[in-house]
């Protein structure tokens, strides 16, 4: 297969000139073998079948063998018909002409129609879709398995030529920077659409950002008309799910492409719908804050108002403030109210802020970690337990770590404060404990059998707290 004319193509375009934006060159290769990839034919059968499944259309012709579908195609590339096994009553396949051969598959429907992990809603679909991934895989098979090899992702100067201009940007308000569009110093040229690519790199160069490592979210995504990926380039065939989509920052890439992807996902506000049940490190980094929200306004207004609260985070606020707090925070984010004014109960605000702990998908102190810390506290040497904790505490994601610091240095404040509020780095490990580290699996017996040593894991993180972190 000649790939020459498109050696131009690969990577992106920077002029010399930083004043001057080009976007980069999407490789079309690709694109242009989806446009030539043979159209479906469907052969109709002519005379009615008997108990044609309602699901499928004149194209069904029974129980017929594969030497009679194949003779029924004529060997007309993109034909199709659908038949009944005789091997197997009850089974459908689909019969397709492709490369001078026919093809068999078999085919199920639970509601969609489907060969593999791809479901469509009519036969239709599923045969264009067949074949153009059949045409290009076929044509372009060393092309597409070195796709990767000179990622513009990697190269992304063009990028770094808008830092000022998107910085600026960005810094306008949280709102616009989800809007802003890039235009050209010189003259008033047409404005392009900031990519997440584009977003990425500018955020990755801003000197305030927290650079917390977080892997992207990727899930399968359906693109309606034709898009490139933003790892390689290329032109991202297919009628449906032709690639997957970070949910957290939109970033757009082949399936195969995601696996190559660095752990450098910058969230976008936009798609995150909420704070409490929200993943920690993709709160901050869609925040740009070294932790989350909840925490810094929770902590910061009982050290202003609590410290000497008998009971503080032992004794429980009314669950319906509680919930307010929860949804206040979920609407209007750091802008929330939780002064005296509002909640003159300071068990209210230690609610909340053991809810969010509570909430989070993946616990402060990490499932992957869970186990280690659990060993560790079974150690019976004290300082063989204290080295062991300290190590395992550099195991945590960076988000998660600063978030466990700026926690237990607030609890050693409130042990300090024992005498008013009568509580210690004991009951305050036998409250955190089970708030702040879950095992992996959701086992009431091994939640039981491990509560000692959560306790005994926070007191240790409290009284040495000056020394673990």
């Amino acid at each position: 297969m000649a790939t020459s004319s498109n050696s131009s193509l690969s990577g992106s375009s920077v002029s010399s000139d930083a004043e001057e934006y080009q976007p980069p060159i999407w490789k079309s290769y690709l694109y242009q073998l989806q446009q030539e990839a043979p159209r479906p034919k469907r052969i109709i059968c002519p005379r009615e079948v008997e108990n044609r499944p309602k699901y499928y259309g004149r194209e069904f012709h029974g129980i017929i063998s594969r030497e009679q579908a194949d003779e029924l195609l004529g060997g007309v590339e993109g034909a199709y018909i659908l038949r009944e096994s005789q091997r197997q009553p009850g089974c459908y396949t689909l019969a397709l002409r492709f490369g001078n051969q026919t093809l068999n598959y078999r085919l199920f429907y639970d509601g969609k129609h489907f060969v593999g992990e791809k479901r469509f809603e009519s036969i239709h679909d599923l045969v264009t879709d067949g074949l153009i991934t059949l045409y290009i895989e076929t044509k372009a098979s060393e092309y597409i398995s070195k796709m990767t090899t000179n990622p513009i992702y990697e190269h992304i100067g063009y990028a770094s030529l808008l830092k000022e201009k998107v910085s600026r940007r960005l810094s306008r308000s949280k709102t616009e920077s989800r809007k802003a569009s890039v235009t050209t110093c010189e003259e008033n040229a047409p404005v392009e659409k900031i990519t997440s690519l584009v977003r990425r790199a500018a955020l990755t160069q801003n000197d305030n950002h927290f650079n917390y490592e977080k892997a992207h979210n990727f899930k399968v995504h359906t693109f309606r008309g034709p898009h490139w990926c933003e790892y390689c380039a290329n032109f991202m065939w297919g009628l449906i799910a032709q690639g997957v989509r970070c949910s957290d920052c939109g970033l757009n890439v082949h399936k195969q492409c995601s696996k190559y992807v660095p752990n450098d996902c910058q969230p976008d506000l936009k798609r995150i719908k909420r704070v409490y049940c929200c993943d920690l490190t993709t709160l901050v980094k869609a925040h740009n804050a070294q932790r989350p929200m909840v925490v810094d306004i929770c902590i910061r207004e009982i050290e202003a108002r609590g410290l000497k609260s008998e009971g503080i985070y032992r004794v429980s606020g009314f669950t319906e403030h509680i919930e307010d707090v929860k949804m206040a925070f979920d609407r209007d984010g750091d802008k929330v109210d939780v002064s005296a004014n509002t909640y003159p109960d300071i068990n209210i605000i230690a609610g909340a802020l053991k809810l969010y702990f509570r909430d989070l998908p993946i616990p402060v102190i990490t499932y992957d970690t869970y186990s280690k810390f659990i060993e560790a506290a079974k150690l019976s040497n004290p300082d063989e337990r204290l080295e062991a904790v300290h190590e395992i505490l550099m195991l945590l994601p960076a988000a998660h770590y600063e978030t466990l610091r700026y926690l237990m240095i607030h609890l050693k404040k409130i042990t300090m404060n024992e005498k008013d509020n009568f509580m210690n780095a004991e009951n305050l490990g036998i409250v955190f404990g089970p708030t702040l580290m879950r095992p992996p699996e959701d086992s009431t017996l091994a939640t039981l059998n491990d509560m000692r040593y959560q306790k005994l894991i926070i007191q240790i993180l409290i009284e040495n707290e000056d020394v673990l972190f």
